[in-house]
């Protein structure tokens, strides 16, 4: 009878271990099918849960680190007296581990105080911990990349509206400035007139080259391609803000790959996209600060990277730096069109541009152009 009661008595345990088990995995899975909640108070609340499906839940505390952070729902003690962990393992990296700690001692079982049961349960609390953040990632991968295709769509548009009302524009400019010009040759002009026959013809100018940007955006100016030294643009483009930089407190840091391949591109072209990626540099830093631009050779492409110690830029601004006429710049003091119009000559040479930046923490430019094929032959 003793052992019958004894037998039993196990059986209940066992019982109440895997209704405590099951309740475990099914509230961890209620609280990650909510997908407004984020995931940092997903894994919190995961935490909060697993210390109950323990045999010990009163002394029990858990907590998840991951990519370096860790998240428990109540602090989490420095000092414990055991612990459990089993890692995190995403596309086969490690990221982090989920952890069970007493804080008090226990005596022996199947692993220090713990159950074996209980082993099997944080290893499979693990995965669907990997499954959750896999999910969520694939999620945001997927948002971003919507976001990237509505920027392109957008930007392809702008850019044919662009290409329009710069060619409607290009022929009254024209006779504007044409008719100016004559009238400056008319003897006699009072100076008042011949001052403001000036503006006329200097606001013609600038109005001409908005246009001529606008095209070049929109990619109805075609780069008269031949071959390029990467390092020679930078090198002779650096020359034109040298004073200027001294001046400003501004330095100057150049690592300049010696071998790197020519490129066929427009030589005219990639020395403006070289200039108003240092003047957005420079105007970034009106305290001073520090300009590197290095080049190198990745694979097939040949990089171009420029990076300030300036401002930055927030998330917001980040979005819309290649939207034209979009500018953080005082009226008066930017037309909003240097980067989209950097976008569309390094578009036109089939290479990339990426930007990275954080408020006040400065920004980085990264340019990819393609080599000519005989130098990457494995292509």
């Amino acid at each position: 009878m003793k052992a019958c009661a004894n037998l039993n008595e196990q059986t209940k345990l066992n019982l109440l271990e895997r209704v405590k088990e099951l309740s475990c995995l099914y509230r961890i899975a209620h609280l990650a099918a909510n997908a407004g909640t984020a995931l940092g108070k997903v894994l919190e609340g995961i935490t909060g849960i697993l210390p109950s499906a323990w045999l010990y839940p009163d002394i029990a505390c858990a907590r998840i680190v991951l990519d370096g952070h860790s998240r428990s729902a109540k602090e989490y003690p420095k000092r414990v007296r055991h612990r459990q962990r089993t890692p995190i393992v995403i596309r086969n990296k490690r990221r982090g581990y989920v952890e069970i700690s007493y804080v008090e001692e226990k005596p022996e079982r199947d692993e220090g105080p713990f159950l074996n049961e209980e082993r099997a349960l944080l290893d499979a609390v693990a995965n669907e911990i990997a499954v959750i953040i896999m999910r969520r990632e694939a999620e945001q991968e997927k948002l971003n990349l919507e976001e990237q295709l509505r920027h392109a769509d957008r930007l392809a548009t702008i850019g044919q509206l662009a290409a329009g009302v710069a060619h409607e524009l290009n022929e009254p400019l024209n006779h504007i400035l044409g008719f100016a010009q004559l009238i400056k040759k008319s003897p006699g002009l009072p100076d008042q007139v011949q001052a403001d026959v000036d503006k006329i013809v200097n606001s013609s100018f600038h109005a001409r080259e908005i246009v001529r940007k606008l095209l070049v955006f929109s990619r109805q100016v075609s780069p008269q391609k031949t071959k390029v030294d990467l390092n020679y643009i930078v090198k002779n483009a650096i020359g034109l803000f040298e004073s200027k930089c001294a001046s400003d407190g501004i330095e100057f840091q150049c690592v300049l790959q010696p071998d790197l391949p020519k490129i066929d591109a427009d030589p005219s072209q990639l020395h403006q996209v070289f200039v108003n990626l240092i003047v957005n540099a420079i105007q970034a830093m009106s305290k001073g600060g520090k300009i590197t631009i290095s080049t190198l050779k990745d694979q097939a492409k040949a990089c171009l990277l420029v990076e300030d110690t300036g401002i930055g830029m927030g998330k917001n601004v980040l979005q819309k730096i290649f939207t034209p006429f979009f500018t953080t710049k005082d009226i008066g003091t930017g037309t909003g069109l240097g980067l989209p119009v950097v976008h569309g000559i390094v578009t036109a040479h089939g290479g990339s541009i990426k930007v990275a930046s954080k408020v006040g923490r400065g920004t980085k430019c990264r340019i990819e152009l393609p080599l000519r094929k005989e130098d990457h032959p494995d292509r």
